[in-house]
């Protein structure tokens, strides 16, 4: 019907936001609220899920109140989020995941690598779930955070009342019901989707299998596309709604970023959609499933109900950049906008330098480990060619070679991919990086493909605000609202005289990760 609007709300990692759409995919308004990101340790990364669902309501009400319309008119709203593992006790409160105890804290953000020694061993268990996981379990995945808090806060873990992805908690507290998404408990939770069951085996060599009973990991899986109802009295006087809006089933934030940037693919099983912010993802479809070596999936139904993904990713993206600048002895000059001040420089020296502007500097970019292909997350990053440079003309060529080597990692991505049964031929971008010229240009120079950057700027609330329409009944199916709401592109092309140095300077980059392996053998006296 014209004139009904649908609300997507995107949990990230530093903030909540909230966009309402028309029932074309035209935006009206957004807003933002910020969450906070605690860092009690290395490699632990904790927040508050009150906090979260407080962000939404004010993201939502704010979103609405710019868009000056009516609350009834909303007929859907739509939850995407980071997998970050939410617990609650046995009566619905935070259940803390500090070690210290520190009750707010109840999320286990989805860039937590605590878990990295259970990963390890659930990795060599041989469980039927490892087989769509692209051979191992990584960290960041549910399994493995949940064996931790077994194994190091047992008593935390035996109160557990719910456990649940982040996506799934803000259905749950918006609808009043606990289904779980078929998109995070197949990526994150070793759900065998085509079988409809989870992988016992998997749970019960973790030690956690107590989590799949009384319906703490939830009663049911739903699609995407599905209802959990409508909006509950006190959630849509929280969000500023009514009680007239349907809940989405919810999704993973680079999944609805996957809907909302493939959506006018001509071919979906050609495109590569990425999702790149903090981390970047690589979401490829497929009509049939294709098992990738340190690619995550197939998951059926995780993204496009009744298509296969495949998911590579980089651990730090935009992380990286920022850890660049923040840690460089003059990176404080760099301003409000350090990008912006890095990318003036960088273009006014490449203006006469060319492409030798990143000669001889090459970057190793796996400061958070290597989540694709290689699926090793005790790899470390690397520069090589640093010289006494300190200055600001310095830095901005370590972040253009930064750049680079973020999109090598993409074209080893692909090239794995396509090695084993994809047949990707073009990318479609969102996230931040769409927003980076440079960023686009690499990965269009690299990987010698066409790059459509999407111009609907939030792609995840697009995504999100899609699966809220078909919840709503407004559009039959989410391919239905794909190719009535997707945004447009903007196609950026490869320049091919530079194919030959990216070339060149990809086998550096593959070299760089066989060179650190070597090193530590030799270290280590088993070389």
């Amino acid at each position: 019907m014209e004139g009904d609007l649908f609300v997507g709300v995107d949990a990230g990692t530093l903030s909540v936001r909230a966009g309402v759409f028309d029932g074309a995919g035209r935006c009206l308004a957004t807003a933002v609220s910020p969450v906070t990101l605690h860092r009690p340790r290395p490699d632990f990364a904790e927040q508050s899920s009150e906090e979260i669902w407080s962000a939404a309501g004010k993201a939502v009400r704010e979103a609405m109140s710019v868009a000056a319309v009516a609350p009834e008119r909303v007929l859907g709203i739509g939850f995407d989020a980071t997998c970050s593992l939410v617990l609650l006790d046995m009566k619905g409160f935070p259940l803390s995941v500090d070690p210290e105890g520190s009750p707010e804290r109840n999320v286990i953000v989805w860039m937590d690598h605590r878990a990295t020694e259970q990963a390890d061993r659930l990795s060599a268990t041989g469980a039927e779930a490892l087989r769509y996981a692209g051979g191992r379990l990584s960290p960041e995945m549910e399994a493995p955070k949940l064996a931790w808090m077994a194994e190091r806060l047992p008593g935390t873990f035996a109160r557990i009342g719910k456990a649940l992805d982040l996506a799934d908690f803000l259905v749950y507290r918006a609808s009043g019901d606990d289904p779980r998404s078929v998109c995070t408990v197949t990526c994150k939770w070793g759900y065998l989707a085509p079988e409809e069951r989870f992988d016992r085996e998997l749970y019960r060599a973790a030690g956690i299998e107590a989590v799949l009973e009384e319906g703490r990991a939830g009663l049911r899986v739903a699609p995407l596309g599905a209802s959990a109802g409508n909006v509950t009295a006190a959630a849509a006087a929280h969000l500023g709604l009514t009680t007239r809006a349907a809940v989405g089933i919810g999704i993973i934030d680079a999944h609805a970023g996957g809907l909302g940037t493939l959506a006018s693919a001509g071919k979906l099983d050609e495109e590569l959609a990425i999702i790149a912010g903090t981390s970047a993802c690589h979401m490829a479809v497929s009509p049939a499933p294709r098992f990738v070596p340190g690619v995550w999936g197939p998951y059926l139904g995780a993204m496009v109900p009744g298509m296969w993904l495949s998911e590579g990713g980089q651990g730090a993206a935009g992380a990286l950049l920022d850890h660049l600048a923040a840690s460089h002895a003059r990176g404080a000059e760099l301003g409000s906008d350090p990008f912006a001040r890095l990318e003036e420089i960088a273009s006014r020296l490449e203006a006469t330098e060319g492409p030798a502007l990143t000669r001889g500097l090459h970057v190793l970019p796996y400061f958070h480990g290597n989540r694709s292909p290689r699926a090793d997350p005790h790899a470390r990053g690397a520069i090589h060619g640093l010289g006494l440079d300190s200055s600001l003309e310095g830095l901005a060529r370590l972040y253009a070679a930064s750049v680079q080597a973020l999109a090598y990692g993409t074209r080893h991505i692909i090239e794995t991919m396509n090695a084993h049964g994809h047949r990707l031929r073009a990318v479609r971008l969102c996230g931040g990086g769409a927003k980076n010229p440079r960023w686009v240009a690499e990965h269009a120079d690299v990987l010698g493909m066409d790059v459509g950057v999407v111009r609907e700027p939030d792609a995840m609330l697009l995504g999100a605000a899609m699966l809220a329409s078909v919840a709503a009944g407004a559009h039959g199916s989410v391919e239905e609202a794909m190719r009535v709401m997707g945004a447009r592109v903007r196609v950026v092309r490869p320049r091919p005289e530079r194919a030959e140095m990216h070339a060149r300077r990809f086998e550096v980059f593959l070299r760089l990760y066989d060179d650190q392996i070597r090193y530590l053998k030799i270290e280590s006296g088993a070389a």
